[in-house]
């Protein structure tokens, strides 16, 4: 069967049968051309003709061509829907791109925010905001006990137990854990309780000034307006505050797997990225400090 005419059947399919978007048939259908172009180039006419390697040495031509991994990798999802097709209509014996695998890309870093810069927030908020106490909260609990944004917003303030210095967390899948609290986040804590008028142990930990549970967005507002008065980093969500957390306790050599816990991670594999954040942060230190760097 020729490259071109089983080109052709595949995007008929995808069009009329399995009633991809044009958008999306365009982009496979452009994918599918620079791979055309390539079986030209290497005079390969028959889709039977087509090996693994030759599949391999077209992904390495688009490397070489300055091509980002993330390009290639949808290249080569385009290309093994076509061989999957092939295979499917007998035009193949087998798929040569079922194996492939997609390049490596190299995880990105998540960015992170220093105390002292949290610490100048607080001053902010004293000084700028309505209710100082609900901004230091928000920013306490999210960087103290680095929780996700959902995980706070869902707070009730039976899960505070101040006494004990912990706090009981309802993760993803509704798992429970506990994570202790701080003693230089209980007085943060104290504060913001103090404004409360005898609230039912039942109710939200976290309300607005009509007393209502804070929701998501109204959090990521409060964080992406203070964050974006002390730094310049890309993303200022809450998220970068957990992320800092689990950083700064790597750094102070916390053990990965009380990190893991105190997160709430499924598989350590998932905490481990953050040792990375810590050793660029040990590389830059040593480029700026060293000598010998």
């Amino acid at each position: 069967m020729n490259i071109d005419q089983t080109v052709e059947e595949y995007l008929e399919e995808l069009k009329n049968v399995k009633r991809y978007s044009p958008n999306t048939v365009k982009s496979y259908s452009e994918d599918l051309n620079d791979f055309i172009r390539y079986c030209e180039d290497n005079s390969k006419v028959e889709i039977s003709c087509i090996t693994e390697k030759f599949i391999k040495s077209f992904l390495m031509t688009l490397n070489e061509n300055n091509l980002d991994k993330k390009s290639i990798s949808r290249k080569l999802s385009t290309l093994r829907g076509l061989f999957k097709f092939s295979y499917q209509r007998n035009y193949i014996e087998s798929n040569p791109a079922a194996i492939i695998s997609n390049p490596k890309s190299q995880r990105k870093l998540p960015e992170i925010v220093s105390t002292d810069l949290i610490l100048k927030i607080y001053e902010l908020a004293d000084e700028e905001d309505k209710n100082p106490a609900l901004v230091k909260v928000i920013f306490e609990l999210l960087y103290g006990c680095a929780l996700r944004v959902s995980e706070l917003c869902s707070l009730n303030i039976i899960d505070l137990d101040l006494k004990e210095k912990i706090v009981r967390i309802t993760g993803k899948g509704n798992k429970m854990r506990i994570v202790p609290v701080g003693d230089k986040s209980l007085p943060v804590i104290l504060d913001y309780m103090k404004g409360k008028t005898k609230p039912n142990v039942n109710s939200a930990l976290l309300t607005d000034k009509e007393g209502k549970r804070l929701y998501t967005r109204f959090v990521h507002r409060i964080v992406f307006k203070y964050l974006s008065k002390v730094t310049d980093i890309k993303k200022k969500s809450p998220h970068i505050l957990r992320h800092s957390a689990a950083t700064h306790m790597l750094d102070k050599g916390a053990d990965l797997r009380a990190v893991k816990e105190i997160l709430g991670h499924e598989n350590l594999s998932t905490t481990q990225i953050y040792t990375h954040v810590s050793i660029e942060r040990l590389k830059q230190t040593y480029k700026k400090a060293h000598p010998k760097s």
